[in-house]
């Protein structure tokens, strides 16, 4: 099987700056998605649904929360060859300094990757949503004879300019390559792509960050410490050495690299067919088995609403939003266009009852909730109203951060009753 050739290797990304503060006390990988999952959990379904169950997560930022997500969740037979494995930017004799780029991150691990006999290595980012079979990626490369491969996602003009883009000529071999072209020159990198994405104006195929490399090449490349970087230097440098195939994508597919396009990827699992489908059973999406109880809902108003495992809710209205396991929503608040990540634990009912905590876990009542993230075990007291949106400007407090109109309530923040953003 093709299957037991293939060793999958998880790029965790840097310090996830761009999704700041939702990284601040985790990695990029460990941030809470679609109200139970975590970003990871992405790439790895996928490879366990293409069969694919040799994994390494790389990182090196805040990885314990990761660590712990991982060995909670991923357990495989004894007697199976399986693992889900992290491993964190080690000083070791030949390397004391942390993961430059990618291609340093992969070849300061190559140690660990050649204790396993692999023939192909699949190298995934750990920050994206989407669905794919990766046998069909790695049947074209063994067919096509390719050293590497890269998939590609047609976009349109708008888009193009934020990603590396890519030529091939008939036979789907990468012939040339441009990182963030300006709009001047993209007229010369159009491609041909199918009817469907040439109506939706979507001609430019640009690299999805996931790549198949033979393992005697990725040796060879991973000898030269001078390049850190796969996007910038590593293809760039090798399209025209080593044979390099396209392998086009069409499915649903979005980079999550900053606070927008996280909130809207959460947002949009609120559709009434929502582009990325968690009820698909062959392409499942697996997380940790929590133990929880159902969720109670009482006199709430729902609308395009995705709630979780364990949650007790009061609301007068909640809608367009995805509400986290956990979660405590009181008695006449409405919750709008947020993504409510819920909490880590519930706090007892003695403890409630003797009004030992001040302000529960959850939003309290009669507040209102818009256009906001509420990252993990946030409080929220009575009569709050927080109403995100292009008035406000950007600004970070020790309790909530702004940017782009969006509010984020940082993991842990008490809100004041009263209080108003």
């Amino acid at each position: 099987m093709i299957n037991n050739k293939v060793l999958s290797i998880i790029l965790g990304g840097g310090q996830g700056s761009r999704l700041y503060p939702l990284t601040e006390a985790r990695s990029k990988p460990a941030v809470p998605i679609a109200g139970k999952y975590r970003l990871v959990d992405i790439p790895i379904s996928n490879c366990i649904n293409s069969d694919i169950k040799r994994m390494f997560v790389l990182t090196q930022f805040n990885s314990a929360s990761l660590n712990r997500h991982i060995k909670n969740t991923y357990h495989f037979s004894f007697f199976s060859s399986a693992f889900v494995d992290v491993l964190a930017a080690e000083q070791t004799m030949s390397s004391r300094d942390w993961f430059q780029g990618t291609a340093d991150a992969v070849r300061q691990s190559m140690h660990h990757f050649l204790n396993h006999d692999f023939e192909y290595a699949l190298i995934l980012s750990g920050d994206q949503l989407y669905q794919m079979d990766f046998n069909d990626m790695l049947n074209k490369h063994m067919t096509s004879n390719a050293e590497i491969s890269i998939a590609t996602y047609p976009v349109d003009a708008s888009d193009a300019t934020s990603f590396g883009i890519l030529k091939t000529n008939d036979d789907d071999v990468i012939t040339s390559f441009v990182e963030k072209p300006s709009s001047d020159l993209l007229p010369d990198w159009t491609s041909d792509v199918g009817d469907d994405m040439k109506a939706q104006g979507r001609e430019y195929l640009a690299s999805m960050g996931i790549y198949i490399f033979n393992r005697d090449l990725l040796i060879e490349l991973m000898a030269n410490p001078d390049t850190i970087d796969f996007g910038k230097e590593i293809i760039p440098q090798n399209i025209n050495k080593h044979k390099t195939v396209s392998y086009q994508y069409e499915g649903y597919w979005t980079d999550i690299g900053n606070i927008d396009s996280f909130f809207e990827a959460n947002l949009g699992l609120t559709d009434d067919i929502p582009k990325f489908n968690l009820y698909d059973r062959n392409q499942r999406i697996y997380t940790r088995a929590r133990i929880l109880p159902t969720s109670k809902i009482a006199g709430t108003q729902l609308n395009n609403a995705v709630i979780a495992d364990g949650c007790l809710i009061h609301a007068m209205k909640i809608e367009r939003s995805v509400i986290g396991i956990r979660s405590r929503i009181g008695d006449k608040s409405n919750v709008i266009n947020t993504y409510m990540m819920g909490s880590d634990y519930y706090e007892s009912l003695e403890d409630i009852e003797n009004k030992k905590i001040k302000i529960l876990l959850g939003i309290g009542e009669r507040c209102h909730i818009e256009n906001t993230i509420i990252d993990k075990n946030v409080r929220i007291g009575d009569d709050v109203t927080i109403k995100g949106g292009t008035h406000l400007e950007d600004k970070e407090t020790d309790m909530y951060f702004i940017k782009d109109g969006i509010v984020v309530l940082k993991k842990g923040a008490t809100i004041p009753p009263g209080y108003s953003i």
